[in-house]
């Protein structure tokens, strides 16, 4: 005959919580950017990409240890680097691996407030082949984002953009590379 449990046992299982594992507002998945000078990065983000200010917890010499923005429906998070913590920036790392994307309805006007606020253009916004306005930029502080809205697109534009694509990417070129040439300041 088997033991069955006996009461303490069972008495000790944890109650379930009834608070969400998710807080509200957030998704799945949240950027959460390391960024040298922070409070100026919110500030440019507001400017550029609309960003409305959550949160900001600073320490004494002002230097944020973490803050929260909205950008449309989405949080992302950032604070400075610190010495010995782990996360560096861009700017101390050279590049970014990372691209962050933003889908507006108006991708023409946020991309203006970006490149009028000092991003810097990567890839001009175009209509691409796969039936969206998109581009890319970079922003003051290295972080790497782009932009786009669905868009309207004959079968045969989309074939005639794959078809560009296709012969740059055999080139061992991307499609903004050209055009970057040409924006690039001498």
């Amino acid at each position: 005959m088997p033991k069955s449990k006996s009461k303490k046992a069972k008495a000790k299982k944890p109650a379930k919580s009834k608070k969400a594992s998710i807080p509200p507002g957030f998704r799945t998945v949240t950027p959460y950017l390391a960024i040298n000078g922070a409070a100026a990065a919110i500030d440019w983000y507001k400017k550029a990409f609309n960003a409305r200010e959550l949160s900001r917890q600073a320490v004494p010499d002002g230097k944020l240890m973490h803050a929260r923005i909205r950008i449309g429906d989405s949080i992302v998070m950032l604070s400075d680097t610190f010495p010995g913590n782990g996360p560096q920036s861009p700017d101390v790392l050279g590049n970014s691996p990372v691209t962050l994307h933003i889908y507006i309805n108006n991708v023409d006007k946020i991309w203006q407030q970006a490149v009028d606020a000092g991003a810097k253009v990567t890839m001009p916004l175009d209509n691409q082949f796969w039936g969206e306005r998109y581009g890319q930029l970079t922003d003051p502080y290295g972080h790497h984002w782009s932009v786009s809205q669905q868009v309207n697109m004959t079968k045969k534009e989309k074939d005639e953009k794959q078809k560009q694509a296709v012969a740059m990417f055999a080139q061992n070129e991307h499609p903004g590379q050209a055009e970057e040439a040409q924006i690039a300041p001498n």
